[in-house]
């Protein structure tokens, strides 16, 4: 869809540009909060199985290691990490990933490939679009990591429960994917993150 590109370059290019002094506070924010970088690379699959690497600000301390699944409570997540993870500002530099094609405003959510072979037969048809950085499974699970926190086995949850139902949110918006859609779920996001 060469409109849907349009609006991604648009709407990266203006929220970028606007955004520029907060982006520039975060970092330095989450520079002096912790040892590390400010922005956190991440290798996800994106459209066509293709690897990208996803831009975050750092929230957690530097070099942490564990599960794959953040939980409410995740001690590995710093005193500014908690903040950004809430309000979801962490995701702001995705914007360059949108920016530069490796992603979409909205569409399903970049996994990381081991969850992608895990659910390869899914994740074909996922995969045909450019992921996003909000859409339906996003709304639906914004507490996601309240909700794994009372799990005994937060990944095996994530993996059983969770994943397969925002699967079927993915399906759900590629069957009714369009730029009304794809307005709808923006406007749906920000009144989550507002409330």
């Amino acid at each position: 869809m060469v409109t849907k590109r349009a609006v991604d370059v648009s709407a990266s290019l203006i929220g970028l540009a606007l955004l520029s002094p907060l982006l520039v506070a975060v970092a330095v924010a989450v520079k002096l909060d912790s040892p590390g970088p400010a922005l956190f690379r991440h290798e996800r699959i994106g459209r066509g199985r293709r690897k990208f690497l996803l831009l975050k600000f750092r929230s957690m301390t530097h070099g942490a290691s564990g599960r794959d699944v953040t939980v409410a409570g995740d001690a590995r997540v710093t005193r500014v990490g908690r903040l950004l993870r809430r309000t979801k500002i962490d995701e702001l530099p995705q914007l360059w990933n949108v920016l530069v094609g490796d992603m979409s405003l909205v569409g399903p959510r970049p996994e990381v490939d081991r969850y992608v072979r895990m659910f390869a037969s899914d994740y074909d048809d996922i995969l045909q679009v450019r992921p996003g950085i909000t859409d339906l499974a996003a709304i639906e699970y914004r507490d996601e990591e309240r909700i794994l926190a009372a799990s005994r086995d937060p990944d095996a949850e994530y993996c059983r429960i969770v994943l397969p139902a925002k699967i079927a949110l993915y399906r759900r918006y590629l069957a009714e994917r369009s730029l009304r859609t794809d307005f709808v779920i923006l406007a749906r996001t920000f009144a989550a993150i507002l409330r």
